[in-house]
């Protein structure tokens, strides 16, 4: 009886999606008797199916870059609430975010988890050997990803909260703050700052290593200023085009963007 009772606790914590679901769960709970919430009741449901695949497909390293980019930018979404929400120019549901949020931001990085976790099973059980370097770019296009987005979302919601000169990225012609496609200097400042934490975390937890640091720093400058482009120019245009689906475009350019850098550098090095 002991030594089935061992085994079954062996197995259930050896078990990476067991383990997902039991600490999801319990962060569930957690979020759910919280009275600020950061989620809406729907978004708690989307953001827990996201932790179980996170974690299930790249453990507790990529857990930890989803929780950073989530509870930083939650935080930033707040900064200046009361003076945006003035403006008219706040996040809607004062903050909360709700599933359309929870996939805009992360689609791009669960194809990317869910590759690593699907080529990793290949190489366990098929005939042909899986390139380590696949692998890789998977992992730093999930990285890059969450640095965009992290980086578009501090540049969107400090330039609307201390932003002093506003201007359109496609004309240079001063708007109000909280235009889409407007930049600031103190906004591109925050985002490229947080696209920095969020690579440094990556690379501290393993995911990248340091050249990957400078490539997805790279990317996210490089899609977070796209995305401005869009929202100047296309975004009003097509109502299919919300802020979630082009944060979902955001989020694939910058991870795209990264791991065509690392392709090209590594072409060079040869």
């Amino acid at each position: 009886m002991q030594n089935s009772e061992l085994f079954f606790n062996y197995l259930s914590w050896s078990n990476p999606w067991l383990v997902a679901i039991a600490l999801n769960t319990f962060l569930l709970a957690i979020a759910t008797i919280a009275p600020k919430k950061l989620l809406t009741p729907a978004g708690q449901f989307h953001g827990w199916l996201l932790g179980v695949i996170i974690w299930a497909s790249l453990g507790w390293r990529g857990y930890a870059v989803v929780m950073f980019y989530f509870l930083v930018g939650s935080g930033v979404t707040r900064i200046g609430k009361a003076q945006k929400e003035a403006e008219g120019i706040a996040e809607k549901r004062s903050g909360a975010r709700g599933p359309e949020n929870v996939w805009g931001s992360a689609l791009t990085a669960t194809f990317c988890a869910v590759g690593v976790l699907a080529l990793s099973i290949f190489g366990d059980t098929g005939n042909i050997p899986v390139p380590q370097e696949v692998i890789s770019l998977l992992l730093l296009g999930y990285a890059a990803s969450f640095c965009t987005k992290l980086s578009d979302t501090c540049a969107s919601e400090i330039g609307k909260a201390y932003g002093k000169h506003t201007f359109l990225i496609t004309t240079l012609q001063p708007v109000p703050r909280g235009t889409e496609g407007a930049v600031s200097l103190e906004g591109t400042i925050a985002g490229i700052v947080g696209s920095i934490l969020i690579a440094l975390l990556s690379w501290a937890v393993g995911l990248i290593d340091l050249t990957g640091v400078v490539f997805c720093i790279i990317a996210a400058f490089i899609a977070t200023n796209i995305e401005s482009v869009i929202g100047a120019t296309v975004q009003s245009k097509f109502e299919w085009l919300t802020n979630e689906v082009v944060n979902f475009f955001n989020t694939l350019i910058g991870a795209i963007c990264a791991i065509v850098l690392a392709y090209v550098w590594k072409a060079f090095l040869a």
